[in-house]
């Protein structure tokens, strides 16, 4: 029976961090340093990048991919075993967290300028590592540890949902969908750079829908949470997935 739950629980919350994932990667503040990023881990000029070789520049963007990737999947880890432990009073502070994934969802969509200020106050490191792929996943940890303005709310929504789920596994299960939706696009952008210009001019023009969508994303999260909605659509897909046969 709790298996049942816990898999209708996934079975809404991963969704929302692969898109969580995917939205923070098509970010303002990260979509336009993406050529910087590759071109460090790769140890390759911008200019040059384009005639890079591909299996050099897809394996710097994985390095740096796993890097960032081990920083949130331990958060993960850390949210759901609070889960865990603090299961007599998850009701309450996972209503506490949904407030907050709605400010955050808020400040995202560009409503709340105050907190804007403040989460647009990245972490600053004096020590940068070596260009090239042995500095590439160190580069990646970085990334994780200091660029909160662009994966702070998104992620932060990620966290909840670990902690909703009451298991350091699935809450580490929950951070790396959110990796895959925000790393997978460095890769594809690694192997097919030229063609991803073209789609990143695109995306640009429309940032405000980006951030829009995003935001409401967020919001809409929260607002699941706070008023126990979440609790109520899971207990569906519980039954669902109960019920739900493969036919062979």
């Amino acid at each position: 029976m709790n298996e049942t739950v816990a898999n209708g629980a996934l079975l809404l919350a991963v969704p929302v961090a692969l898109i969580g994932g995917l939205v923070s990667f098509f970010s303002p503040c990260v979509l336009p340093l993406v050529p910087g990023y590759l071109s460090y881990v790769t140890g390759t000029s911008g200019s040059d990048l384009a005639q890079a070789r591909r299996g050099r520049v897809a394996l710097g963007a994985a390095l740096f991919v796993a890097g960032f990737s081990a920083v949130f999947v331990s958060g993960g880890l850390l949210f759901g075993g609070f889960g865990s432990r603090l299961q007599e009073h998850q009701d309450v502070i996972t209503r506490v967290l949904g407030a907050l994934t709605i400010v955050l969802g808020l400040s995202f969509m560009g409503s709340l300028r105050i907190l804007d200020r403040v989460l647009q106050r990245e972490v600053r490191w004096h020590w940068k590592p070596a260009m090239g792929l042995a500095g590439a996943p160190m580069l990646g940890v970085l990334f994780g540890i200091g660029w909160v303005p662009c994966t702070g709310p998104t992620l932060a929504a990620v966290n909840t949902l670990a902690y909703t789920e009451a298991s350091a596994g699935r809450g580490a299960l929950l951070t790396a969908v959110y990796c895959l939706g925000l790393g997978v696009p460095f890769i594809v952008t690694a192997v097919a750079f030229r063609r991803a210009l073209g789609m990143f001019a695109f995306i640009k023009k429309h940032y405000v829908w980006v951030m829009r969508i995003g935001g409401g994303m967020l919001v809409t999260v929260g607002v699941l949470l706070v008023t126990g909605a979440w609790d109520g659509i899971v207990n569906d897909l519980q039954v669902w997935s109960a019920d739900f046969t493969v036919g062979i």
